[in-house]
């Protein structure tokens, strides 16, 4: 039986929730060990290679790009430099489960971000509901009390880079090689790490390690693809909502590697943020098909 092109996304957004889940995963267990930039610097020789040469079959080096979109590219692979520094700091001091959970709000922040920058109609129904997501979010982080950690603060800025980073492409071309847009970020954040080595130092790698390093490569490039690939099947409306199947990663992952579990407050929070999301996702689909409905008509 042939699968459906709606099905075959949903299994594809799957699979690049649960290999960007396993790559932290992996990333947040060799720090244990090996110092954050040294990894950082050797899982992006990996990804690098691999997106290279992704980029190098599909013919992404043959493209001239426009020094506009260069600049796009280049505000994209700073903002993800970032957020990747914020994300792996806050993930070496926080379970994988609550940061994951931070993570969430990232369909929300963007679709404010998008309003506020591009003009983008939101209705109260939308704005309600991003309104409870990030109430939410402070369910999850909790300021003030004694279950605040000040690295959720982190966890919160690398979210407003992702929007940065998410936002800044938005511009350009739809000609422009998405392979080529990735590479770029994974050069970025690769240099980062080796540039951080200077400071930080370089410690002797054992095998364990450099195996961990070797599959947070793999699978960043696994969870790249998949989501590139999802994306260009079925309805992105419909597709797009198993972005939080991350979060039962996430839960997963967390208990089996580190013996760590969400208290209750956190998975209110985070059921209230993923309720939040998910609505407004089905929500935007419902708006572009009567968009599209009242076009034809």
């Amino acid at each position: 039986m042939p699968v459906s092109e709606n099905l075959r996304g949903i299994l594809f957004m799957c699979l690049s929730m649960a290999a960007f889940t396993i790559n932290d995963t992996f990333m947040k267990d060799v720090t244990r060990t090996l110092p954050l930039y040294q990894a950082i610097a050797l899982r992006g020789v990996i990804s690098v290679a691999g997106l290279g040469l992704l980029a190098w079959a599909t013919g992404a080096f043959r493209y001239r790009l426009p020094r506009k979109d260069g600049w796009l590219i280049l505000l994209r692979s700073l903002a993800d430099v970032v957020s990747t520094l914020l994300f792996l700091t806050a993930l070496l001091h926080m379970p994988l489960a609550n940061l994951s959970a931070i993570l969430q709000v990232l369909p929300l922040a963007v679709t404010l971000a998008a309003a506020l920058v591009y003009g983008d109609k939101i209705g109260w129904r939308r704005m309600t509901a991003i309104l409870v997501g990030f109430a939410g979010v402070m369910m999850i982080i909790r300021p003030g009390t004694e279950g605040f950690d000040r690295y959720a603060l982190l966890g919160l800025a690398s979210v407003a880079f992702v929007v940065v980073r998410d936002l800044s492409v938005r511009p350009l071309q739809g000609q422009v090689p998405s392979a080529l847009v990735a590479l770029g970020a994974a050069v970025a954040v690769a240099v980062m790490g080796w540039i951080g080595t200077a400071a930080e130092g370089w410690q002797p790698m054992t095998g364990p390690d450099g195996g961990k390093v070797l599959g947070a490569g793999l699978f960043l490039i696994v969870g790249y693809l998949s989501s590139v690939t999802a994306m260009r099947h079925g309805d992105i409306g419909l597709v797009a909502p198993f972005r939080y199947t991350s979060l039962l990663w996430a839960i997963v992952l967390g208990y089996a590697i580190f013996g760590n579990l969400p208290d209750g407050w956190t998975l209110l929070g985070a059921t209230i943020v993923v309720g939040a999301g998910i609505f407004t996702l089905m929500r935007e689909r419902a708006l572009r098909r009567r968009t599209v409905s009242a076009r034809k008509s």
